[in-house]
Order: structure tokens, then sequence, then C-alpha cells
């Protein structure tokens, strides 16, 4: 860094930080507009992005419909972070955290809100016993492994996607500091990988759908812009069988489309039926 900064004795928000996003970043919390959230036809609703963490919940949804489970047919609706739309009324009242994913329940006698991507990935195989082993040590290992990612993902994309990606400058300390970290994870997972072939050993769970967005795409350099070759991620060979694995399921396939801000033509920005993805060649 070529300027040494001072912190001051109290801080204030007088500037943006810098950066890609920092027109929707503030020291607040609470909503900046009025914005009531559409409502489908479908008792699940979900408002989202394809972002990490977003695509982990269409993923689990697109997998349950896959395994026969009609209930969990869902409207998903566009939540755009970057024009803010998460600072909306109606997003803040179902997550006054302000972060997508977002998801409301209305099969029972009151709209049950559910934020937290982790949260929803656990509540939709709890609702649906699908996807989270019942009982017993099976089931500790997946939950194990879903706070794991929950906890670590915040390094690997606050941490290094943001001084790699997204900051004003490249700073060569935080760059560092997270790369390191983010290696010392994959490698974490290449090492499990090695003697497990899911997560949690034979059985494809949420613990899969949640790490898979992050580390998956990374693993396969579709996550920030050549980071993948500066990660050196093609020698985490066990993470990068389990990694295509996940990619080739026709769910992972169409869970990573839904709500797609993107050019893409495999973009999908709302997703209402099972026909929406007719025109993306997907199945």
């Amino acid at each position: 860094m070529t300027n040494t900064y001072i912190p001051p004795a109290v801080w204030t928000w007088d500037k943006e930080s810098g950066g890609k996003f920092a027109n929707i970043n503030r020291p607040v919390s609470g909503a900046t507009h009025n914005q009531e959230l559409p409502v489908g036809k479908y008792p699940l609703q979900l408002y989202s992005q394809n972002t990490p963490n977003g695509i982990k919940v269409a993923i689990m949804l697109e997998e349950l419909l896959a395994a026969g489970h009609s209930g969990a047919e869902y409207d998903a609706w566009l939540i755009e972070i970057g024009k803010g739309d998460q600072f909306g009324s109606g997003f803040v009242a179902i997550n006054p955290n302000s972060k997508i994913p977002a998801l409301v329940d209305y099969s029972g006698h009151q709209p049950q809100r559910v934020f937290e991507s982790g949260a929803i990935l656990m509540y939709l195989a709890e609702k649906f016993s699908a996807f989270l082993p019942a009982t017993g040590t099976a089931r500790t290992e997946c939950l194990s492994w879903l706070f794991w990612q929950v906890g670590c993902a915040p390094y690997l994309g606050g941490g290094f996607g943001h001084f790699y990606a997204y900051a004003p400058e490249k700073w060569e300390y935080p760059i560092n500091r997270f790369a390191m970290e983010a290696k010392r994870q994959l490698d974490i997972l290449d090492k499990h990988l090695a003697i497990h072939q899911y997560i949690v050993g034979d059985n494809y769970t949420i613990a899969d759908m949640a790490i898979w967005p992050w580390y998956g795409c990374l693993a396969l350099d579709e996550l920030y812009h050549n980071a993948g070759t500066f990660l050196s991620v093609s020698d985490y060979r066990h993470l990068q069988r389990w990694a295509r694995q996940i990619s080739e399921r026709p769910a992972v396939k169409r869970g990573r489309c839904v709500n797609g801000t993107s050019d893409s033509p495999s973009a999908l920005r709302e997703r209402h039926d099972a026909s929406d993805f007719d025109r993306l060649n997907i199945r």
C-alpha cells in the first residue's frame, strides 16, 4: 500500500468507500424506499439473485422438484442488489438484514419468512424430509459442513473476492492475506473429498448445495475473473472431481440460471414454472 491509513478515534461515514458496490454500502439498516414484493401462484416465494448465496436455494428447490416433491414448486423473483432492491420496504420486512436470498412460505396458517441461505436450506430440508439426514452422525456431519460454509464464505467473498476483484485498487497485503485463507479452505475440501464422494460420505445433501456455488464454482474457475488461475485451483484434483460431478446434475444446471441478470442466454430473470427453462434448453 502506498499510503498508511491512521484510523481516527471515532469512525464516521463521510464518503463512499469505493469499489464496485460502494453505492449500496451503508452503516445503517432498514428500508430506503417503498417497494412491495410481488407474490406468485405457489406457496413458496423466493426473492433472490444468482449470486453464490442465491444459487444455493434455487438449486435446492430444483433438486426437491427433481426428487418428486411437487410441493416445492416456487416462484422466483429477481432482487437486483446492484440497484438496491434489497432495501425496499417489502424485502426488508422479510429480511431485516437486506441480503438475498429470502423465502416466504405461504403453505401454513400464517406466512413464514426465512432468511439467510443456510437457514433456508435447512428449513426446506426439514419441510420435505430430504437432503438432510434425519438423525445420528450423518445429520451432525451435514450440519457441521453447512455451518462451515456459512462461516468460511465471508473470507472467500468479502475478503478475497472483494480485494481481488472489486476494491478500487489492488493492494498486496489484503489480497495475499485472503488468498492464503482461500487456499487453506480449498485444501480442507480437497483432502476431505479425497476420501468422500460427496461432502457427507455417499449422500448428496444440503452441505453440497451450500458449498458448491462458492468453492465448486471457484474450482471450475467460474468465480471472479481469473481467480482460479491465481489460486492454482487445478492443483486440488479431488475438489475438481466433486465440482464437475455436481455441475452435471440437471437440477444444478437449472438452479444456477434462476434470477440471473447477465445477458447470457442461460440467464432466467424470473422463474414461475418448470416450462420457463424450455427456452434455455436445460433439462
